[in-house]
């Protein structure tokens, strides 16, 4: 990997399908293909973008970004289903990924960036610990029937 060769883009609407192997792994496939398709094209349609990373031509990682104002935070950045592909790992992916989101949220007049990071997930903590955030409370969920 070169530095240069990573970059960082807007993924459009269009080829949002372009993540669904990303987010099949990040789920441990348990979610069906059509049903993620079904879902990715209702987010599109929302107040979502979606950032790829990308080693030259190569998709390497995604990014989910949900905009919101919140009541205890005002306008809002949510990081969503954020995946780095494991060979990219510990090469400084995750830091520039994070800087670019923090910048973008920025020229959004957003207050701050968070994101919710599965519970067994400890590399994530350390991560995202070591690139300036806090916990600030449990994500609780309740499945309907």
């Amino acid at each position: 990997m070169k530095d240069n060769a990573i970059s960082i883009s807007f993924i459009d609407p269009q080829e949002i399908f372009s993540i669904i192997p990303l987010m099949q792994k990040l789920g441990n496939f348990a979610v069906a293909e059509n049903l993620l398709k079904e879902r990715l094209q209702e987010m599109t349609e929302q107040n979502y973008e979606c950032l790829g990373i990308y080693d030259s031509e190569l998709l390497i990682g995604a990014c989910g970004l949900w905009f919101q104002t919140r009541h205890y935070a005002g306008r809002s950045l949510e990081m969503d289903h954020v995946i780095i592909d494991d060979a990219y790992r510990g090469r400084g992916v995750g830091k520039k990924l994070v800087d670019f989101v923090s910048q973008y949220a920025k020229t959004k007049e957003c207050n701050w960036v968070e994101l919710n990071s599965y519970v067994h997930n400890f590399p994530s903590h350390k991560f995202f610990y070591n690139q300036g955030f806090v916990a600030k409370g449990y994500h609780f969920v309740k499945e309907l029937d």
